[in-house]
This record gives C-alpha cells, sequence and structure tokens, in this order.
C-alpha cells in the first residue's frame, strides 16, 4: 500500500478499527477515510454506494460489525446475523463496485466446527456444526467469507479473510452484559479490588466466572491483530495472490499466538496481574462455550509475522488502560 493511497478504515471507534488506525498511521498512512456510524450507517445500501462513489478509497479494512459474547450473542441473534450480514454485503459489494485493490475482511474464530480439530486450520470452515451459543454470529461472518471468494473468483477481486482468536486490549468493550471473558474478568477484579480498600471492607470480595473454568481459549493483543493485518495487506503481489487461490478454497488467514489455557488460568493471571486476591467463584449453571479454540497459525507463521505481545504484559496495559478510561 502506498503511503499516500486512500484507505478505509470501517469501524475506526471500535477495538480492533481503532487498532488499525494506529498502526496505520504509526506507519506514515495519514490519508485514512473514517466515519463513524451515526455519520455512515453501513447498513444502509444506498448510503454506503453513495459513500464509495465519493470517496473513493483504494484500500478497505473492514472490521466493522456487531460483536458480543455468549450473553449478548445469545440474546440478540436478530441483531447478531442481520446488521453483520448487511453491513459486510454493502461493503465488499461497493468495494467491488468502487475498484477498491485489496480488501481485508475481519472474521472470527466461531466460524469453525464446534468440535473442530484442534488446532484449527483454515481449511476446516464448514466441516460440521457450529457453537449454538454464537451460530448467528459466526453464520454472518460465514457469508462474508464466501463472499469475498466468490468475488475473487468472478470478478477478479482481491479481497482476503483474516480469522483473529480471542481478542482484547485498549477500545475493549468492559460492559459486563455484552462484553468477552478478559475484559469482563478485568472489570469486576479491578471493582472488587477498589471495593476492598475501603477501611471497612475486608477481605476482598469474590468474583463470579462464568461457566466450569475448563474451556480452553487462545487471546492475541488486538495491536498485535492489527500488526498482522496490515502486514497482510502489504504482501508482494505473488505472495498475496497466493492466498486467494485456488478459487476453490476460501481466502483465509488465522492470525493467533499459537497457545491456550483455561479460564480458570486466564482468570488467575488477570488477578495476578491487578492485584485481586479474593476468591473466583465458577458459576456453573452459566454455559461454556465450545470446549476448545485454538487456531493453526502455520500459515500466517509462513508468511513470516508473529505476535510481540506477551498475554501477560497485554493484560497489564490494558488494566491500565481501563483504569484511565472507564469509571462505572
Amino acid at each position: 500500500m502506498p503511503h499516500g493511497a486512500r484507505i478505509y478504515v470501517a469501524g475506526h471507534r471500535g477495538l480492533v478499527g481503532s487498532a488499525f488506525v494506529r498502526k496505520l498511521k504509526a506507519q506514515g498512512y495519514n490519508n485514512l477515510i473514517l466515519r463513524t456510524s451515526k455519520e455512515l450507517d453501513l447498513r444502509r445500501q444506498a448510503d454506503v454506494e453513495s459513500f464509495f462513489a465519493r470517496e473513493k478509497p483504494e484500500y478497505v479494512f473492514l472490521a466493522a460489525a456487531k460483536v458480543g459474547g455468549i450473553h449478548a450473542n445469545n440474546t440478540y441473534p436478530a441483531e447478531f446475523i442481520y446488521d453483520n450480514i448487511a453491513i459486510q454485503t454493502n461493503v465488499v459489494h461497493e468495494s467491488w463496485r468502487a475498484g477498491v485493490k485489496r480488501l481485508l475482511f475481519l472474521g472470527s474464530s466461531c466460524i469453525y466446527p464446534c468440535a473442530c480439530p484442534q488446532p484449527m486450520k483454515e481449511e476446516y470452515l464448514l466441516t460440521g456444526p457450529l457453537e449454538p451459543t454464537n451460530e448467528p454470529y459466526a453464520v454472518a461472518k460465514i457469508a462474508g467469507i464466501k463472499m469475498c471468494q466468490s468475488y475473487n473468483r468472478q470478478y477478479g477481486t482481491n479481497f482476503i479473510c483474516a480469522m483473529p482468536t480471542n481478542l482484547y486490549g485498549p477500545n475493549d468493550n468492559f460492559d459486563l452484559e455484552t462484553s468477552h471473558v478478559l475484559p469482563a474478568l478485568i472489570r469486576k477484579m479491578h471493582e472488587a479490588k477498589v471495593v476492598s480498600e475501603s477501611p471497612a471492607l475486608s477481605p476482598q470480595p469474590s468474583v463470579i466466572v462464568w461457566g466450569t473454568g475448563t474451556p480452553r481459549r487462545e487471546f492475541l493483543h488486538v495491536d498485535d491483530l492489527a500488526n498482522a493485518c496490515v502486514f497482510l495487506m502489504n504482501l508482494p503481489e505473488d505472495r498475496f495472490y497466493s492466498l486467494l487461490t485456488p478459487y476453490s478454497s476460501p481466502p483465509l488467514v488465522n492470525i493467533g499466538c499459537g497457545e491456550d489455557m483455561t479460564i480458570r488460568e486466564l482468570a488467575e493471571l488477570v488477578g495476578n496481574v491487578v492485584g485481586f486476591k479474593g476468591e473466583l467463584v465458577f458459576d456453573t449453571s452459566r454455559p461454556d462455550g465450545t470446549p476448545r479454540k485454538l487456531l493453526d497459525v502455520s500459515k500466517l507463521r509462513a508468511l513470516g509475522w508473529q505476535p510481540k505481545i506477551s498475554l501477560r504484559e497485554g493484560i497489564r496495559q490494558t488494566c491500565e488502560w481501563y483504569k484511565m478510561n472507564h469509571s462505572y
């Protein structure tokens, strides 16, 4: 991507989109096209068509989406499938019509089957049933992948799909009703620690963790994801094209660290970093979700990319960001 190129980052205020903006600006890309959801509703086809015709972006990072944890997916399944399908359909289609040179569509590791062999390879897509708790979201993301694949095949576009593992970092969602597990743990433990510092209270309150604590998850700092995605969008033509072909296979690239841990181990690590010394209580009436989600990242490693931020350091940075930017 030339440094003067017109780059549209869809969803630039979210966890991933804001990381894309930070990374692009740090690398000298200053001709960024940014719109808030109030300025441009990506679910409205006519508005997206007008935007692309007017702005003529050359490169697109599609990070705009409706996202959330198990509770949010279970509570708002219609919104998760409608909003995501509408957003990606409009952006991908108009990217083709506008002659966008390269597009990166952000997916999710939940696209893979619930009982998927571990670690999960890109070719395992559509080889088994999905996890029921987030199936509408997963189906929407799979539709986006297949749309990119189909446009590449029919129109010769250069649209790739990045499948990240569980993400965290600055600008994450810390709302306990809709957040993912790691930001929820950070908030719960920080608040418990603050409460316990009152002279009238001792020991620290307990923290409730959803599920049994046995599912295994992989976590990647969002700045590492942004680094990987900009790396992919800057690949030389031959290596980039190799991700698109053969057209009978989706243009997928898994992005993760290649290591996982149990939710119990994660909770203990967050507690250690935050300084929480209270009791962890596992609410087994709550769903666990998929037993294990570990991505096979051999394709990305073969291209020459590896993450740089350790989980402990990433949690520490995220805790500091949370304390500076939130008060509930």
